[in-house]
């Protein structure tokens, strides 16, 4: 499809935004020269207006009408649910799922249309905040799977906004833990008794994203041998594992992981967006029991942030070694979305993972060409913009990254080293110019990873291609995580036997 005529007038803004005309050519706009040293104005027009993209999908009147149904179910929910748990306390934004705290509103239909398996949770933090979650799997598949966990973002970035991945990553036979960190969603905002500020506000304290992490893969391991409880506060060393006990008896809590049965406990990867994404990459690396990381705008540091300080336990803050494979994934626009004015560095994106290369652990950068901030999580409404393409791709390699490093798969391989991102057909069709390379040409898109043969694929620049980059990558069709979520339990069989793998045109 091509972009709507709000999308144009969109365009436009953003030229008037930047101060310069976009040059005209004889099909109405100038061709941009991707490889120029220069800033071009024109190019970063054209390119800051895939930022646009995404509003074409949710701003239909289909889409709106279901929006608005669900966004009404959600808030009912939310009163009910507070009303039949008057501990509760999650006044926030989110809170009530509504509008564009809903999600992509395409994907709540997964158990009722037996796309797959759910079951929300609630278990006490080590702050005594009540968090709460979501587990996800398919009804057909292994006795035993590997297990995911993702940690939102911040800035009241609920668990909605990122089940569009937790789906496709259920699909590929994942069992997947979303949940709301303290203070987001429909978590707690403060801690309880004298850890009532432990965490409080997240965006500043930046606990929940870290502590939170931990918590959350601490349930998620817990099964009825071992059941879940909170370890020991931060701040002043109290247990609210009183707490949680009291409101298992009360059937409010879960005791344990729903899912506990299929979850093979010793295979375990994380991923989180922003603030999440830098407490994965501290968490990943000091948790031993995780195998991979994914990061979501940004890799970080695998340090504590500062946030050492206020621990009763100084070994809950301790920096950790880089001892496993930690992909980044980021975009062109950080938030709000904002045009260029000038050229940017092109590797300031991948500041993290050139030390992981450094210390020759696997790793790598995919920038998204025209995305943002908000590709990760999918918030429908015009004032958050973000692309069409880029949960897609996110979805990609963030699955593909984890089949390789916590299942183990040399098949995922050939996914990783894949030249499919370089001409997508849908991103072609919505790009003014027909460019299907869905890499950034500002930033440097690179991956330093082990081949199956135990060599090494070290490419720094996948937009242009590089020695071992292959056409095969044994997936069958378009890549779409509409279509692979919405696809039937146990029927989604999207990767082709060896050998029989869809070849993709050459890439020049």
């Amino acid at each position: 499809m091509r972009r709507s005529p709000p999308i144009v007038a969109t365009v436009a803004a953003a030229t008037l935004l930047l101060g310069t005309p976009l040059a005209l050519g004889a099909g109405g706009v100038k061709e941009p020269k991707y490889a120029a040293k220069s800033f071009d104005p024109a190019v970063e027009t054209t390119n800051f207006s895939s930022t646009f993209e995404r509003q074409d999908t949710y701003l239909t009147p289909t889409y709106q009408k279901q929006l608005r149904s669900i966004s009404l179910k959600n808030q009912a929910a939310s009163q009910n649910m507070q009303l039949a748990d008057p501990d509760r306390s999650y006044p926030d934004l989110c809170g009530n799922g509504m509008d564009g705290c809903a999600g992509d509103t395409r994907l709540y239909a997964w158990q009722t249309h037996h796309y797959g398996i759910v079951d929300p949770f609630l278990f006490t933090a080590r702050s005594g905040a009540t968090l709460s979650g979501h587990v996800w799997a398919t009804r057909k598949g292994p006795a035993k799977r590997p297990g995911i966990v993702i940690t939102n973002g911040s800035v009241q970035a609920d668990e909605q906004l990122y089940w569009f991945a937790a789906e496709t990553l259920a699909k590929a036979g994942y069992v997947v833990m979303t949940f709301d960190p303290q203070g987001q969603g429909q978590s707690d905002e403060m801690g309880e008794g004298a850890d009532a500020q432990e965490g409080y506000p997240a965006q500043s304290d930046g606990r929940p994203f870290y502590d939170g992490t931990e918590d959350a893969i601490n349930f998620f391991l817990s099964n009825p041998k071992h059941p879940y409880l909170p370890v020991k506060s931060c701040n002043s060393g109290t247990s609210h594992a009183d707490k949680q006990r009291s409101r298992v008896k009360a059937g409010f809590d879960a005791a344990y992981n729903p899912f506990w049965r299929i979850l093979a406990r010793h295979k375990l990867g994380v991923v989180g967006h922003s603030y999440g994404a830098a407490g994965v990459s501290y968490i990943g690396q000091w948790d031993k029991r995780v195998s991979a990381i994914v990061a979501w705008d940004n890799l970080a540091k695998p340090s504590p942030d500062g946030r050492e300080g206020g621990c009763v336990d100084k070994r809950n803050r301790r920096p950790a070694k880089l001892r496993v494979p930690a992909l980044g994934i980021s975009a062109d626009y950080f938030l709000p979305p904002t045009p260029n004015t000038d050229l940017p560095d092109p590797m300031a994106k991948s500041t993290e993972s050139l030390v992981y290369s450094k210390r020759r652990v696997d790793t790598g950068e995919i920038v998204i060409r025209g995305g943002s901030h908000l590709d990760f999580s999918y918030i429908p409404n015009p004032a958050f913009g973000a692309s069409l393409r880029g949960p897609d791709l996110i979805d990609w390699y963030t699955s593909a990254w984890f089949d390789r490093y916590v299942k183990g798969h040399k098949s995922a391989y050939q996914r990783l080293v894949t030249r499919r991102w370089r001409h997508d057909g849908l991103e072609a069709a919505v790009d003014p110019f027909g460019d299907g390379n869905a890499f950034s040409f500002y930033y440097r898109s690179r991956l330093d990873i082990t081949t199956p043969g135990g060599g090494r694929f070290h490419c720094e620049n996948l937009r242009k291609s590089c020695k071992g980059m292959t056409n095969r990558d044994g997936y069958a069709g378009a890549y779409e995580y509409v279509s692979i979520d919405r696809s039937p339990d146990g029927k989604a069989r999207h990767y082709v036997p060896k050998g029989h793998g869809i070849r993709l045109p050459d890439a020049k």
